[in-house]
């Protein structure tokens, strides 16, 4: 992945975490610094089948999840997959579609199932959907849904790449070459199996709490109109269980959760008016959050 997006080491680890988490990964950004490049990139590198869907206007949300054509040789209506039928779901510029056309993803994204005429239909395992979205107020972008933001597990920004890894990207003409030459490095079977091991990292009562009391913590502070919820305190838990993982250890310390709380926060709370008046960001606010909560010290640990 390295090789093909320069200089965003930090952001292709988190949504590497975000893989082996089992969650799905919003990527808001201006356009042109690489979030389909990156989407991309990684379908490629994980021998899943996957599926490219760039949202407009015209996008319905029987594109996604299906629809029953009559075939006059059967004479009976058949079932025709939507794109949704996949391991991998790349949602380009996602918020350019109809709130409508959103919404058709939610069930599939929280559940793995679509139901379309009454019928429930199981989509593969894995199932992961990776989105890009613009910044909402650019031309023809629609808001997405809260309900659809709460379930992607992470959101981050890619952001501009520094001096002399837009110089390399210049010297390789963006990068195509080395983006068509990627290779899978894993398979869907090798991704459920390090999926179930993450499930099963240790996380001592002690930073249960200081999970919990961390998501509440947006809940209580008047800057912050809407905290995080439930799914919030069950993301960072799945997350913070990742990055140790990643790192080599079976175990979650305090410093996992610290690591992933923005990640896991920023697109779940939305800013009071007063905050918004007094120009305060939602990356000041979480800095305050973490520290505002106390973090439990080495020994504190309990089972």
């Amino acid at each position: 992945m390295n090789q093909v997006i320069y200089g965003k080491e930090t952001e292709i680890r988190e949504i590497m975490a975000a893989l082996i988490a089992g969650g799905h990964i919003l990527l808001e950004d201006i356009p042109g610094v690489g979030k389909t490049t990156l989407a991309i990139a990684f379908s490629k590198a994980i021998r899943l089948e996957y599926k490219r869907v760039q949202f407009t206007p015209d996008v319905f949300p029987s594109d996604l999840t299906g629809f029953s054509i009559y075939q006059r040789e059967k004479e009976a209506f058949v079932y025709q997959p939507g794109t949704v039928f996949c391991n991998l779901l790349l949602a380009d510029e996602l918020n350019r579609t109809s709130p409508k056309t959103q919404s058709a993803l939610l069930e599939v994204m929280e559940e793995q199932k679509v139901t379309v005429e009454g019928i429930t239909r199981s989509v593969p395992l894995p199932f992961i959907v990776i989105a890009t979205q613009n910044p909402f107020g650019n031309a023809g972008t629609q808001m997405l849904p809260e309900a659809q933001i709460d379930r992607f597990m992470v959101s981050l920004s890619i952001g501009y790449p520094d001096y002399e890894s837009e110089l390399e990207m210049a010297k390789d003409n963006g990068g195509k070459q080395r983006l068509a030459c990627v290779e899978p490095v894993m398979n869907g079977e090798t991704l459920l199996h390090i999926q179930r091991e993450v499930r099963e990292v240790y996380i001592c009562e002690t930073v249960y709490r200081y999970i919990l009391d961390l998501v509440r913590a947006t809940r209580e502070n008047p800057q912050i109109e809407q905290g995080g919820g439930p799914r919030a305190t069950l993301a960072l838990v799945s997350m913070s269980r990742a990055q140790a993982w990643l790192n080599g250890r079976t175990y979650v310390t305090p410093n996992d959760v610290m690591d992933q709380y923005a990640y896991i926060i920023r697109h779940r709370i939305r800013l009071s008016p007063s905050a918004k008046m007094d120009h305060e960001t939602k990356e000041t606010i979480i800095r305050r959050l973490l520290a505002s909560v106390k973090k439990p010290l080495a020994g504190e640990c309990t089972k």
